[in-house]
C-alpha cells in the first residue's frame, strides 16, 4: 500500500511542474485524492460490496469533482491534473503512466451491457475536455488533443484531434502530408494541428497549382495563335 502511495505521489512530481513539496501534493491535489478513494472503492467493488463501493466513490466525487466508477480498472502512475468534471465509466480500463486533464470523459455510447467503455493503453495523454466514447482501445503512447471526441480505435503512438477525432500523427510521421510538424513533447497537448485547417490549406494549395497550370496553358495557346 505504501509503495503504491509513493508511486502516486511521484507521478505528480514527474508531470506537474507546479508541485513543490510532498505535503502540498498530499493535501492539495484532488486528482490524487480521487485516485486513492478509487483504490478503496474498487477494493470493495471486486468483493461485491457494491453499495459501500458506490458510497465511497460518491463521497470522493463530492469533495474532488472527479467521478470514477468503482468498477474501473486503473494501472500504476495514473495522474489526473486538476480533474474537475472528469468522468471515468464502470468498464473503463486504464494502463500505466496515463495522464488525464480536467473535463475528460471515458464513457459509453448507449445502454448496452458488458464492456462499454474504452481501454486506454500505457503512457497515454488525454487533454482537457476530450471525450473518448465506446468500447475500443486507445493504443499506448498516444495523445488525444484538447476538446477531441474519439469514437473509434486509436493505433499506438498516434496523435488524435478534432470532432470526430482523426489521427494526424503516427510514429513520428505526419499522416496528412500538408500537416506541419508537431511538438514531440508528450505533454504539449496545446501544440496540436487542426485537421480542418490543414485540409483547407491543402485544398488552397491544390487550387493555386490548378490556377498556375491554367494560366500557363492560356499563355501557350496565345503564343501559338
Amino acid at each position: 500500500m505504501f509503495k503504491q502511495i509513493k508511486e502516486d505521489i511521484r507521478a505528480v512530481f514527474d508531470r506537474d511542474p507546479a508541485a513543490r513539496n510532498t505535503l502540498e501534493v498530499v493535501l492539495c491535489y484532488p486528482g490524487l485524492h480521487a485516485i486513492w478513494a478509487h483504490r478503496i472503492s474498487h477494493y470493495f467493488y471486486v468483493r461485491d460490496y457494491i453499495v459501500l463501493a458506490r458510497l465511497v466513490s460518491h463521497i470522493a466525487r463530492f469533495f474532488t469533482g472527479i467521478e470514477i466508477h468503482p468498477g474501473a480498472t486503473i494501472g500504476k502512475g495514473f495522474f489526473i491534473d486538476h480533474g474537475m468534471g472528469t468522468v471515468i465509466g464502470e468498464t473503463a480500463e486504464i494502463g500505466d503512466n496515463v495522464t488525464v486533464y480536467q473535463g475528460v470523459t471515458l464513457g459509453g455510447t448507449g445502454k448496452e451491457k458488458g464492456k462499454r467503455h474504452p481501454t486506454i493503453g500505457d503512457n497515454v495523454v488525454v487533454a482537457t475536455g476530450a471525450k473518448i466514447l465506446g468500447s475500443f482501445k486507445v493504443g499506448s503512447d498516444s495523445k488525444i488533443g484538447a476538446g477531441s471526441v474519439v469514437l473509434s480505435e486509436v493505433p499506438p503512438n498516434s496523435t488524435v484531434v478534432g470532432i470526430p477525432g482523426r489521427v494526424v500523427y503516427r510514429y513520428g510521421q505526419k499522416v496528412n502530408q500538408c500537416a506541419e510538424a508537431i511538438n514531440p513533447d508528450n505533454l504539449a497537448h496545446n501544440n496540436l494541428p487542426d485537421p480542418v485547417e490543414e485540409m483547407l490549406r491543402c485544398l488552397q494549395q491544390h487550387i493555386n497549382r490548378l490556377d498556375e497550370k491554367v494560366q500557363r496553358l492560356e499563355k501557350e495557346k496565345q503564343a501559338n495563335s
